[in-house]
């Protein structure tokens, strides 16, 4: 501005304060619309670590229930023995009969007791997996979420100091981010 109040701008002037209106305004919305995907990614990472953290409980039960199945498993065994030192011992044939007919229950409740407690050793190696399929994920959630959160902090760099450099690197990061996060989702 001159001395008498009159100030005239220049051809340029006009263009560069539009450009640094307009370049704050899209860092702004990048900036929103970054966090907004943030909250996203954070959501479905604490999600998924919920998600682990059941299955991961899920496998423990099955896993008891496994045990005592074979714990089962372990007491007719005890008896199917009692019962063959039984028939070794006992001269009558009655009896001889009776713990023969014993041993042969025993032995099929023995396979029965065995075929569940394999079947509830599967499960819980199923839940195991799905568990860790769960944090792989979570770990993908939060590297997304991690870069996101660096990319707006670097926005924030990038308006104070209006250094270029600065804002294409939020946008890379923010990028790689997203990447991150499509392949949350996917499972990769």
């Amino acid at each position: 501005m001159s001395e008498s109040g009159f100030h005239v701008h220049g051809p340029h002037d006009h263009e560069v304060e539009h450009a640094s209106h307009n370049g704050s305004t899209s860092m702004a919305v990048a900036t929103a619309l970054l966090a907004t995907v943030g909250a996203v990614f954070s959501y479905m990472g604490g999600y998924t670590q919920a998600n682990a953290a059941l299955y991961k409980n899920n496998a423990a039960i099955k896993k008891t229930e496994a045990s005592n199945q074979w714990n089962y498993y372990q007491a007719k065994s005890s008896k199917q023995n009692l019962a063959e030192l039984s028939l070794d011992v006992v001269a009558q044939a009655d009896r001889r009969q009776k713990y023969a007919e014993s041993i042969e229950r025993y032995k099929t409740e023995k396979q029965e007791i065995k075929a569940k407690a394999e079947a509830l050793e599967k499960e819980s190696l199923d839940w195991d997996d799905k568990s860790e399929q769960q944090m792989h994920q979570h770990h993908r959630w939060a590297q997304s979420t991690t870069a996101i959160q660096v990319s707006i902090a670097l926005a924030a760099i990038a308006l104070l100091t209006r250094r270029r450099g600065m804002e294409l690197a939020m946008y890379g990061l923010a990028g790689f981010g997203l990447v991150l996060g499509v392949m949350a989702y996917l499972h990769i």
